[in-house]
């Protein structure tokens, strides 16, 4: 629709439709009886026959007729036959699930998290959906918050990176071609820094580190282009997210050029009042719309007040009209006025979903993403030798993560199918040895996904607890190998799903330990959600190899890895920590006026008294099955000025027997600053591919703008002054040089 069409549908609007546009329910109203929905839920939240029959979007339902019986219905009854938009949390998948975000981020390869964004709009597109809300942006730090897995990680840079190639491969260069979808960054912002690592919680962060570190992600996917904003739970300065007039208007819209919708989070307008900031919901609507929020995400406080709050002159309905102004763009950007089904196709959903192209990408991005830990020399696995899988998740199909809410366990493949593909019957066994989860644990997950943590086959009825950890253990001794797939529920990582304690379910840790003593020959493969604490596996297993929560193609992915097939290239985007008492932990920290470091003496340093500072494993760690040798840092020049620019460069040799992949990472710390800087971060990476023997010049082009930061006055540059590189394959290095910024 042209513009002048569009102002002209604007304002033949009456206040009450516009604020309808302006108002987002579950889709499942729309596909129960209706008195039960006006009875039930919507009596609940305060919402009226007429607001289900004009809300201007629904979330949370998928499935292209049933969505375009809905759409038909909608807009046969709306005024000016607007039609409706149609939204779903796709993170990291839409039937074909692939690796969960934070796994995602392992890979180091921004390319094909955009591939995997790119197939997974394909999927929601014909199925009906017009917007997901992904991709997740917000830096994490702490393993503690169970919503780590749906970031790319703690670096900014990396999550910058992985941001922009979401963004373009859900929306590609225009949302309204087919196969495309509105992307949604979110949490705006700082949600990842929830005090404690408790969900909802309120997030204690200065301007500088809030702008320095937290924003950058955001302002990336920005940057590319998305076409929605979401609103977070948490506190700003003291003043919950989406009545924050100043994060809304003055940075997000005016500082980083927001033009597109603004949604808030499940409720979060109303939560204000929980919050102690808005005295009711007629004041969290008045706070909520005067910053710009486009959309109240299931709650009342539009629909049942801005009506009155216009009428009684309290808000101008100017502000109304931006709000559904932004609404109406992105209905006409997706294409909706001319086509309310957009690509919704039932042909197009059978012959697209887990089709054997997105299987064999979901395959690809598992293994890319499972990280090498530890390895005594067992791996890759000696296909002659007697090979014994012991572990829950051995023949656990549960490995798409708790945010994979449009997922289905029974699509997956999970590592006993693999294995007896590539493996000899003869020499190889399978058993469970433990239940995934101590008999007391009691989990609950999404509703929306009917899952729950006894949807795998149900060993606590068939078999005893002492009966499956005999059956291990007997298993352990007549084996060269024990393969150990270990570690989280995918319902213990996600959203409400803080931890207090980061560890292995102690039924699967005495399993462990008891395996351990009749064989030491283990390889632990954690499928987990989080950074967990691994002391105790690191220190006896021969091997660990991270496989996350990894997706469909999960156990191929892992069993490529495995066997040797694939070369494991994955690499830490989150450090994992020794314990949980560092958290939150993270490799780009400040140094104090007192630093430890190794060789340190004397009481008074930073530093525990009972555990190291470092973290077991830090960002960017990860081995491989072959070798490499990494020369000394190369810079071209020792001095720079402004308009200037230093190379830094070394050279990487495959020095091993099997052909490998290397990711050079780029670090650089400014030495003395007007404000203190972190002791290195993360400003570039490259994925290298080299044959044994083979070697090649990897260079990092440094400029001005990459040394810039926040300074003590607020502006953002550069400051003359001694500057460190690093160039290495983990956040550790200390290939390093120096150059001055003149």
């Amino acid at each position: 629709m042209e513009k002048e069409k569009l102002e002209q549908l604007l304002n033949d609007m009456s206040l009450q439709e516009k604020i309808d546009q302006m108002l987002q329910l579950r889709g499942n109203f729309y596909q129960m009886d209706v008195n039960a929905v006006l009875t039930g839920p919507a009596a609940q939240l305060g919402i009226g026959e007429k607001d289900v029959d004009m809300a201007g979007s629904i979330l949370g339902t998928y499935g292209a007729e049933a969505l375009k019986k809905i759409q038909k219905n909608y807009m046969e009854k709306q005024p000016h036959h607007i039609p409706m938009l149609f939204m779903m949390d796709v993170i990291h998948g839409m039937k074909t699930i692939f690796p969960m975000p934070l796994a995602m981020g392992a890979t180091f390869e921004p390319k094909l998290a955009g591939r995997c964004a790119e197939t997974a709009a394909k999927e929601a597109a014909c199925s009906g959906l017009h917007v997901t809300f992904s991709p997740m942006v917000d830096l994490v730090r702490d393993a503690r918050w169970g919503r780590v897995m749906e970031s790319t990680g703690e670096d900014p840079y990396l999550n910058s990176r992985m941001a922009q190639a979401q963004v373009k491969g859900f929306q590609g260069e225009d949302m309204g071609e087919e196969g495309k979808v509105c992307a949604c960054i979110k949490h705006f912002a700082g949600y990842g820094a929830a005090v404690a690592g408790r969900d909802y919680n309120g997030a204690e962060l200065t301007e500088r580190t809030f702008r320095q570190y937290y924003l950058p992600a955001y302002r990336a996917g920005v940057e590319a282009g998305v076409g929605m904003v979401m609103t977070s739970f948490n506190t700003v300065n003291d003043i919950p997210a989406s009545t924050n007039k100043w994060l809304m208007r003055d940075i997000l819209r005016e500082e980083m050029g927001f033009e597109g919708v603004l949604i808030s989070d499940y409720a979060a307008i109303s939560e204000t009042v929980a919050h102690g900031y808005s005295a009711d919901k007629r004041a969290a609507a008045r706070g909520a719309v005067e910053a710009g929020v486009d959309i109240d995400m299931m709650s009342s406080c539009y629909s049942e007040n801005l009506a009155e709050l216009v009428r009684a002159g309290e808000i101008d309905e100017k502000l109304i009209d931006e709000c559904v102004w932004r609404i109406l763009e992105l209905k006409n950007k997706l294409g909706l006025f001319e086509n309310p089904y957009k690509d919704a196709d039932p042909e197009k959903e059978n012959k697209l979903i887990l089709c054997d192209e997105h299987r064999a990408l979901a395959r690809e991005a598992a293994a890319k993403s499972c990280v090498l830990l530890k390895n005594e020399g067992i791996l890759p696995l000696d296909r002659k030798k007697r090979i014994a899988f012991a572990g829950p998740y051995t023949n656990c199909k549960e490995i798409i993560s708790s945010w994979a809410v449009t997922g289905d366990a029974k699509d997956c493949v999970s590592m006993e199918e693999a294995a007896r593909e590539v493996l000899e019957e003869a020499l190889t066994s399978y058993c469970e040895g433990s239940t995934m989860l101590n008999r007391d644990t009691k989990l609950a997950g999404f509703e929306s996904t009917n899952r729950s943590q006894n949807d795998q086959k149900d060993t606590q009825n068939e078999k005893t607890e002492e009966s499956l950890l005999a059956e291990a253990v007997q298993a352990a001794r007549e084996a060269d190998i024990v393969v150990m797939p270990l570690g989280e529920s995918f319902l213990q990582s996600g959203e409400a799903k803080s931890r207090a304690m980061i560890d292995i379910p102690d039924v699967q840790m005495q399993l462990f330990r008891k395996v351990a003593e009749v064989n030491p020959n283990i390889v632990v493969v954690l499928f987990t959600g989080r950074p967990l604490d691994l002391r105790e596996i690191s220190e006896k297993a021969k091997a660990v190899l991270v496989a996350w929560l990894p997706g469909t193609e999960g156990g191929h992915g892992v069993m490529d890895v495995l066997t040797g097939k694939v070369n494991p290239s994955g690499r830490l985007p989150m450090s994992f920590p020794y314990c949980v008492g560092q958290c939150p932990v993270y490799y780009n920290e400040f140094s104090t006026g007192r630093p430890w470091h190794e060789g340190s003496k004397g009481l008074f340093t930073s530093r525990y008294l009972d555990v190291p500072n470092k973290p077991l494993y830090s960002f960017g760690y990860g081995l491989s099955y072959t070798t490499f040798a990494i020369s000394p840092v190369v810079l071209d020049r020792t001095e720079m000025g402004a308009e200037e620019a230093v190379t830094a460069k070394v050279t990487v040799k495959n020095t091993g027997a099997m052909p490998g992949t290397e990711v050079i990472q780029l670090y650089i710390r400014d030495v003395a600053a007007s404000v203190v800087r972190p002791v290195r971060e993360l400003k570039g990476f490259e994925k290298v591919e080299l044959m044994p023997g083979e070697e090649r010049e990897v260079s990092f082009r440094i400029d001005d703008e990459m040394l810039s930061f926040i300074r003590a006055d607020g502006t953002v540059g550069s400051e003359p002054g001694l500057f460190r590189v690093w160039i290495g394959n983990c956040s550790d290095t200390e290939n390093g040089a120096e150059f001055v910024r003149k």
